[in-house]
């Protein structure tokens, strides 16, 4: 690809997408619905437990079933 279709196509993308942010309306994310009654917020320690802390764990037990599960099926294999 030469200079000029580099080019061309910078413009052409940084061009499209300036327009997109410019005609997009903004997300009304403050306005309240009907209804809307939001919970407490959480500590930074419950976060990190719910977003982090379980799915490690649950990957580790997953992961240990399924090694414990495989060690046993090639003793009953060997036996």
């Amino acid at each position: 690809m030469d200079k000029k279709n580099a080019l061309r196509a910078g413009a052409l993308a940084s061009g499209t997408t300036l327009m997109m942010l410019l005609m997009s309306s903004p997300a009304l994310a403050l306005t309240r619905d009907a209804g809307d009654d939001p919970g407490p917020g959480l500590s930074v320690a419950e976060t990190l437990g719910l977003y982090v802390a379980i799915p490690i764990g649950l990957f580790l037990l997953i992961a240990g079933l399924v090694v414990v599960g495989d060690k046993s099926r090639k003793q009953q294999k060997q036996g």
